[in-house]
This record gives C-alpha cells, sequence and structure tokens, in this order.
C-alpha cells in the first residue's frame, strides 16, 4: 500500500475498524512499532535525565517522525537535535520550538534558510562553529537577514586521541573561534559548547573527551565569553550517554550551564547495536540498572514467506530497501501462521537471516522446521537509523497488534 494510502486511512479498514496485523488487514512488509514499548522506552530515558538533573534533545535524524519528535517532548524532552537546515525546517513545520543543529551549516542556501529560522522571535534555534570560515558565513547570512543566531563551539577529539571529526582540536583553534566571532557580535551569540564522543573507540577515551568538554566550557563561561544563561553543554549519541551525564551533571549544579543529551535510538532502540551498548550502560553504570526493566527493541519489519525453494532455505519478502543491513541483519523474532495461530510465537532460534537483496532475504532453516509459504515472521533490526528512513509511514500497534496509530517520515 501507497504511503499516501496508509496516511489517508490512517490504520482504519474498510468496515471502519482497525487495522489488525493478524487479520490479513495490512500489505507486508511493514515497518511496525509497539505502542507498549515506545512508552516504556519514553518513561525509562526521563527517569534516567531526572536522576542526573540534566536535560534531552533527542536526535530527530534517527526517526525523522515529528509525531514521535512531540511524543518525546511530551515526555520531557527540551527539543530536538538535528544535522541539517531541512530537518530543522521539518521540525519547525511540525510546531518544535527548540532546535539544536549539531553540524556545521555551510552554503549560501543553508545559512539563508537558517537565517531565516533565526530571525523568528519564538524560536530558538542554534548551530555548530569549528571555523573562522564559517563563522564568517553564517554571519554574513544573519546581517543580510537581520537575524542573531544562537552558536556552539564544536569540540573535537584531541590530535593524540583517535576517532577525528569536525570540531576545535587545539588551544590555538579556539582562541581563532573566539576571535572570529568578535566582529559579528550582532549577529552570532556564543551559546555554548559541543562535542560528540561516538567516534572514540573505549570509555577511557571518553571520559578524558568529556572532561574537557565540561572544563573548557565552564572556562568560557568563567571569562564571559558566553553570552546565553545558563550556556548550553551538549553531546552524547545512543551508545555513551550513561558516561556523558556522570563526567557532566557537577557541571549543572551552580545553574550557569545546562547539559543537553542527545540520544536518538532510545525511543524504539533495537536488538542488535543498541542492545549491546545498553548492556555495557547497565554494566557500568550505577543508575541505569535502578530504573526497572531496560529499554526495550521497539521496531520490528513484518513479511512473508514467499517461497521455500529448498529444505535449508526460505525466502522472505523483505530486503535492503525495507531494513538496514550496515550494522547487522535482522533477525527472526516471531512467526505467526495465519489460519493456524491466534498469535505469535516465537521464531526458532537457530533460524538465521544469512543475505539480503534489493527486495528478499534468505533464511537458513534446518529441513523438517515448520514453516510455509504465507507464513509471517516478525524480525528485530540493528540500528534504528538506517531503518526508519526506509519507510515513508509506520504502523504503530498495540499489544493485541490492532494498528492505533500510523506515524508519516520526513526523510
Amino acid at each position: 500500500m501507497s504511503a499516501q494510502a496508509m496516511e489517508l486511512n490512517k490504520g482504519v479498514g474498510m468496515a471502519g475498524q482497525p487495522w489488525n496485523l493478524l487479520a490479513g488487514d495490512v500489505p507486508w512488509p511493514a515497518a511496525v512499532l509497539s505502542e507498549s514499548r515506545m512508552a516504556h522506552n519514553l518513561a525509562w530515558m526521563r527517569r534516567f535525565i531526572d536522576a542526573y538533573g540534566l536535560a534531552l534533545a533527542p536526535h530527530g535524524k534517527t526517526t525523522m517522525a515529528p509525531a514521535l519528535f512531540r511524543r518525546q517532548i511530551a515526555a520531557g524532552a527540551w527539543g530536538v537535535t538535528v544535522a541539517t537546515v531541512q530537518q530543522a525546517q521539518v521540525a519547525v513545520a511540525h510546531g518544535v520550538e527548540h532546535i539544536l543543529i549539531a553540524n556545521q551549516v555551510v552554503g549560501a542556501a543553508n545559512t539563508a534558510l537558517l537565517a531565516e529560522l533565526a530571525v523568528r522571535p519564538e524560536l530558538d534555534v542554534m548551530c555548530l562553529i569549528d571555523s573562522p570560515a564559517g563563522i564568517d558565513l553564517l554571519g554574513r547570512a544573519c546581517r543580510t537577514r537581520g537575524a542573531r543566531l544562537d552558536v556552539l563551539v564544536e569540540l573535537a577529539p584531541e590530535p593524540d586521541q583517535p576517532g577525528l571529526r569536525t570540531g576545535v582540536r587545539t588551544e590555538a583553534q579556539l582562541a581563532a573561534v573566539l576571535d572570529a566571532l568578535v566582529p559579528w557580535q550582532g549577529e552570532l551569540r556564543l551559546a555554548g559548547v559541543e562535542f560528540y564522543e561516538g567516534v572514540l573507540p573505549d570509555e577511557g577515551e571518553v571520559r578524558r573527551f568529556v572532561r574537557r568538554a565540561v572544563t573548557v566550557a565552564a572556562r568560557l563561561v568563567a571569562e564571559g565569553r558566553v553570552e546565553r544563561a545558563p550556556a548550553i553543554l551538549t553531546g552524547a549519541g545512543s551508545a555513551w550517554y550513561d558516561i556523558v551525564a556522570e563526567e557532566s551533571a557537577a557541571a549543572v549544579r551552580d545553574g550557569s550551564i545546562q547539559v543537553l543529551l542527545r540520544p536518538g535510538c532510545y525511543i524504539s532502540h533495537d536488538d542488535g547495536l543498541y542492545r549491546v551498548a545498553q548492556e555495557g550502560i547497565l554494566r557500568r553504570n550505577a543508575v541505569a540498572p535502578r530504573l526497572g526493566e531496560p529499554l526495550l527493541p521497539a521496531l520490528r519489519i513484518w513479511a512473508a514467506v514467499q517461497s521455500i525453494p529448498d529444505p535449508a532455505r526460505a525466502v522472505v519478502a523483505m530486503g535492503k530497501r525495507d531494513v538496514a543491513f550496515d550494522a547487522g541483519l535482522p533477525r527472526p523474532a516471531t512467526l505467526f501462521r495465519p489460519g493456524r495461530d491466534t498469535r505469535p510465537g516465537d521464531a526458532p532460534g537457530h533460524w538465521e537471516v544469512t543475505g539480503l537483496m534489493d527486495q528478499h532475504a534468505y533464511l537458513a532453516i534446518t529441513p523438517g522446521d515448520d514453516l510455509a509459504v504465507g507464513d509471517v515472521l516478525a524480525f528485530d533490526i540493528s540500528h534504528p537509523c538506517l531503518t526508519f528512513d526506509k519507510w515513508r509511514c509506520i504502523l504503530v500497534a498495540d499489544d493485541d497488534h490492532r494498528v492505533i496509530d500510523v506515524i508519516e517520515t520526513f526523510f
């Protein structure tokens, strides 16, 4: 079914009743979010953030679903992080007022669009800087349009740390950026410091980097360089947010700094990349294990068996166009046979996806396994970002497999 048709129907069938995943109402493959698991994940992350006295600005690029942005904000998020001006425009168009562009913004069209957002008094929009050249581009765009934009100095790991990315690496580079802001004081306001620790290989390197970011932010505040009060200090992806919380929590105690954590994948979580990351958090963090059941994988791809060409292999109508494969192949989680089963049961543990083509998945089975053409499998995924972006509409189902909402994405 087309994205437009799904959006128009909003999960309601021809008889006026909600679609049911088990009743043949939904064309496969389909991306399905569990309502109860999303609600659990939102509440869990709120408890974690509150335990440290920090704020949450989840990265919207994970889902690019404004309906989910609204749920995250309703659950206590400060606002939304994005990576591009176009993503910021989507967030603004759907009512988000606090937006962090965790990226450098360059190019005439991009800086012009950003300045047009910055001139709107109801919006709190900021982006990153790491060079005098980038500062000049932003400053000229804002001056032309009478805008004043909040900017954050982006820190990168120091030259002797691995995982180089955008951002200033040395004290000399930081000084050059601060000096370059002076001619643009009417257009650009230094609001704080940003960093991203996810490129670093281990806990020790992450802690060292976060401590440096905290130190730099505190120093800039003490020197009167930061014009926003409280100053912003922001970092944390979905893998090391506990360490960022631990190392930055003390910075907020005197009220001069507001820490924004930016994990984006928590609302859906997964059963691969971020399941492993969460296991690490539960081992090393003192707070997370006390918050009850941890984050749960809430996004699955449902698809049907279309062929069993030999006794040891089935072909499922789901492929690279439907599910992420960069961080591990999808894993069969449940099996449902229409006309026989009343509810899905667990898929056998030895079933394994061994490869994907554009629209096909190869499923290794054992000769004699109870599997038939038309059976429906739900697959757990790894790396939500690259699964969300394959779908224009995503179904939301309750625990009785009734479709209660359709989430639209804007990639």
